[in-house]
């Protein structure tokens, strides 16, 4: 099939869907067993799709895991996926399912890397989190809640519950108020080999 005839094929095929209708994304990404997933397929069954972008070793990353078990108690029957994405190359499978253990963390966990679904998202620091609707169009990215001003700089409390609020609204079929805000942590870029 000649590139031309092929390019033709692929924007009927574009035109011809229902108008509002977007080709799920897609992204592989690997399991502490090192096999391929791609979680937007693993979690279609779900009404939505939250990724947290996790690091072994970021302090304000570990800060959040209280926060993260009660969002998965709260939301995950519901039927809201959750998984902790681990970007750092650095991060092997066995320190990330010590990491697992020592926080008690209730969620699937799969690495990054390449910082492919990273990119995709907008993700910059860990912690960061992506919200994906049932449509899996991204809805929200950001901060989990605004407890941190910056670095070194902590509320003794958060005043804005950022993903609690956008998975809330995502579920209610509701648009999110605020799709992204900054978050504050440690720099995925940082994490290279």
């Amino acid at each position: 099939m000649t590139r031309t005839v092929f390019s033709l094929l692929v924007a009927v095929a574009i035109l011809s869907m229902p108008m509002g209708l977007v080709a799920a994304p897609s992204v592989r990404l690997t399991d502490l067993e090192n096999r391929p997933v791609d979680p937007f397929l693993a979690s279609e069954s779900h009404k939505a799709i939250v990724f947290l972008f996790a690091s072994v070793e970021c302090p304000v990353s570990n800060r959040y895991a209280p926060v993260v078990k009660r969002l998965y108690d709260t939301y995950a029957s519901q039927g809201v996926a959750f998984w902790l994405i681990y970007p750092n190359p650095f991060d092997t499978p066995q320190a990330i399912e010590a990491h697992l253990a020592a926080f008690a963390y209730p969620v699937h966990a799969l690495r990054d890397p390449k910082h492919d679904l990273a990119k995709m998202v907008g993700a910059q620091v860990t912690p960061e989190a992506a919200v994906y609707d049932a449509a899996r169009a991204l809805v929200y990215h950001g901060r989990i809640d605004d407890r941190y001003v910056s670095i070194g700089v902590e509320r003794p409390a958060p005043t804005r519950q950022d993903l609690a609020d956008a998975i809330a609204a995502t579920l209610a079929g509701r648009a999110v108020q605020e799709k992204s805000t900054q978050a504050v942590g440690c720099f995925i870029a940082d994490f290279v080999e």
